[in-house]
């Protein structure tokens, strides 16, 4: 019996000192900025479903493989080898790496290769060129049915048709923008061209910036520095004017929507009926508090009818599209937030309401597709946890709601064509990533992938997310890491990062609880790493989101200092060492809690800062805003140039010569008044970077914070 136990315990020993010896592992700035590919989760990819069968597909290996619900067998069946043998053979050129494809039905599939589009039948196992585009070509949109591809060059659009290039527009003045986005990708705005349902049609946005003021954006690239202009409609002034076109390929003919006046509006939603006959669009006023869902005849552009308006006495943000039912293709689903939160409506294409789809205090945050018959409708929400977002399926008939995801967390689902199953890849705070096979009804049926941390043998601190009251009595989330080898006894220095913006949720249940690894990483340099959601951050209803309107950077602030409130009441916080990092929006929010509580945080850097909100543009500064001449107490009270003379402690400024997003206007302003106050900050360039630093750029990027919080805090 005693030689039992002293095995038992000499193989736990072992076991003990492999998991210290495996967990040694540190992360370096080439693992932050995810130069490392050992550390990446695991991924299967190019995963879809193969047409309508029960088979899906992913690439691995340079090549196909192929599996099938009912088995976990996988097959190999196309390598690349296959492709390029065939792909020579008609002069083509070779392809270094499985390109990715897309499945038009069970056995053929589609794939890009430089300029040429090609076909594959696993079937006759024949490759086939379908059709050639200009080398040069932005912006590709290829139509399913007879492979007509329609692309930009420069500011117009064109399409490709058995090879042939056709020009649909012909603009010289290269301020009129065709086929692009618009409204500064504002409204879930990501593309300019559509093709209709059939391919027979091709929609597409036409901007006209010419009366938008010129900004400079200075090249230093060349001997002598050359400017750019850019057209940036900041905030109160002149912005530029959108128009839908539409193409028809064959009779070469284009018209324009008459989405009429004032040209000063938004146009988004952008959606094909599923007969190809009309074109709905939401229309939204300059003011951003009235919409109309509007519906055109796409063959004369005339205006049909507003089938519904909504109206809200701070902001309607559309930013979804319609989704048409199969069965009923006179009726679709929209989403709005008229009662406080994302849910979804069923309406007719005469504008009558069928009934509301869901309700209660959470947010659909994602349509994914329709069920057999359209009796069942699939989509992601924060039903659970403003923290999650899970899978659901809601009957159309009786409203039941189902929860089809088997664990909490953040949810990706990728819905069968047969409409029988679900790709479910998520993670949380437990699992990094993984994939599971479901039945639409939520039976599990196989782990695809099972997980698999990269960061296993890495040292990392314990991370918790909690909540906390602020002033309201409102629970918000947090984030805290503690440092590697913590010691409750000890005092640490805090590195506090905030986001605190519109569209942001830093913290949530996925992998890392939202952290990343740069935070894990400053959590390893012995620091308390602390993120808090505020007022005004997604997925926690309008309510919520609509606090900060025409006060930005005052109920924000506001519930951060709760955050810091909390963070003094712990024994293990050096409270006469605290440092806020942010970029963006969190600049702006770093700058701000600086400056609005003078003495509490020793070190702030802020990078890519919004200084005074006349500086940004028109779309998302007025939405949150109104305009400066509207609101301009609101725009004083927001504007960091009036708070310079509370500049306590070490203030670092980070900002790209050639940022499209938030000039670098923005912090040479406040530079310029810190001297006229005879205050001191520090400032750091990146020569021609936008508003993101990428490349190798970015780690040295990350060593600049690091450097400054450890030399001055």
């Amino acid at each position: 019996m005693k030689k039992i136990i002293k095995l038992s315990f000499l193989a736990l020993l072992i076991t003990v000192s492999f998991t210290v010896i495996a967990q040694e592992k540190l992360l370096s700035l080439k693992d932050v900025n995810w130069m490392n590919p050992g550390i990446y989760p695991g991924s299967l990819r190019n995963l879809q479903w193969m047409g309508k069968s029960d088979n899906f597909s992913y690439i691995a290996n340079k090549s196909i493989v192929k599996a099938n619900v009912n088995t976990e067998k996988r097959d190999t069946i196309l390598r690349l080898n296959d492709i390029n043998n065939q792909i020579t053979k008609i002069g083509g050129e070779e392809i270094k790496n499985f390109p990715s494809i897309k499945w038009l039905d069970n056995n053929v599939f589609i794939f890009r290769n430089k300029n040429f589009l090609y076909s594959y039948n696993l079937s006759s196992k024949r490759l086939k060129l379908l059709n050639k585009y200009a080398e040069n070509a932005e912006n590709i949109e290829i139509e399913d049915h007879n492979f007509k591809i329609a692309y930009t060059i420069k500011n117009n659009l064109f399409i490709a048709i058995d090879g042939y290039q056709v020009q649909v527009t012909n603009d010289t003045n290269k301020w009129i923008v065709n086929g692009q986005s618009v409204h500064r990708d504002e409204f879930g705005i990501t593309k300019g061209i559509f093709w209709s349902p059939k391919g027979n049609l091709l929609a597409f946005y036409r901007m006209d910036e010419t009366m938008v003021t010129d900004y400079p954006i200075v090249d230093i690239t060349t001997r002598i520095a050359k400017v750019k202009y850019i057209k940036y409609p900041m905030a109160g002034m002149t912005s530029h004017q959108v128009t839908v076109g539409v193409y028809n390929p064959q009779t070469k003919n284009t018209i324009f929507l008459k989405t009429g006046e004032p040209a000063e509006q938004y146009l988004t939603c952008v959606t094909w009926g599923p007969e190809e006959k009309y074109i709905y669009i939401a229309v939204l006023n300059r003011n951003q508090n009235h919409l109309k869902l509007n519906k055109y005849d796409a063959a004369t552009g005339n205006f049909i009818k507003t089938l519904f308006e909504e109206k809200n006495d701070k902001y309607v943000e559309p930013e979804h599209p319609l989704y048409f039912l199969k069965t009923k293709p006179n009726q679709f689903i929209w989403f709005s937030k008229r009662d406080g939160y994302n849910h979804l409506y069923l309406y007719n294409t005469n504008g009558k309401l069928i009934k509301k789809l869901n309700r209660g205090n959470w947010e659909v945050t994602k349509f994914i597709g329709f069920g057999k018959n359209d009796k069942n409708i699939f989509l992601s929400s924060t039903k659970e946890s403003p923290l999650d977002k899970d899978i659901y399926s809601v009957n159309l008939k009786t409203l039941r709601i189902k929860k089809i995801s088997n664990v909490n967390g953040t949810h990706k689902a990728l819905l069968s064509n047969n409409k029988n199953y679900i790709i479910d890849i998520y993670s949380n705070t437990k699992i990094t990533r993984e994939y599971t096979l479901l039945t639409t009804k939520g039976e599990k049926l196989q782990k695809l992938l099972p997980d698999k941390d990269p960061l296993k043998d890495y040292k990392l601190g314990k991370m918790s997310i909690f909540k906390i009251k602020n002033n309201e009595g409102i629970n918000l989330y947090c984030r805290l890491i503690k440092p590697i080898d913590f010691d409750s006894l000890k005092k640490y220095p805090v590195f506090l990062y905030v986001y605190g913006g519109p569209h942001a949720q830093l913290i949530t249940n996925s992998w890392l609880g939202g952290a990343g690894l740069f935070l894990n990483y400053m959590a390893e340099k012995g620091y308390i790493v602390f993120t808090l959601d505020n007022r005004g951050s997604a997925h926690r209803g309008l309510k919520f989101e609509q606090a900060i309107f025409r006060n930005l950077g005052t109920v924000e602030v506001e519930d951060q200092m709760k955050g810091v409130e909390y963070l003094k009441s712990l024994k293990y916080v050096d409270t006469t060492r605290i440092g806020v990092d942010g970029w963006s929006y969190g600049g702006f929010m770093t700058i701000s809690m600086m400056l609005k509580n003078p003495g509490v945080f020793k070190v702030a850097c802020a990078g890519g800062p919004v200084i005074d909100w006349k500086y940004y543009e028109v779309m998302y500064g007025e939405r949150y805003m109104d305009t400066p001449q509207d609101n301009p107490e609101g725009y004083k009270n927001a504007s960091l140039l009036n708070y310079v003379d509370n500049l306590k402690g070490k203030l670092l400024i980070i900002h790209g010569t050639s940022d499209p997003t938030v000039m670098w206007q923005n912090s040479l302003m406040f530079i310029k008044t810190c001297i006229e106050h005879n205050k001191q900050l520090d400032y750091f360039v990146y020569p021609g970077q936008k508003h993101n630093v990428r490349g190798k750029e970015r780690i040295h990027l990350y060593q600049k914070i690091i450097n400054y919080f450890n030399d001055y805090l």
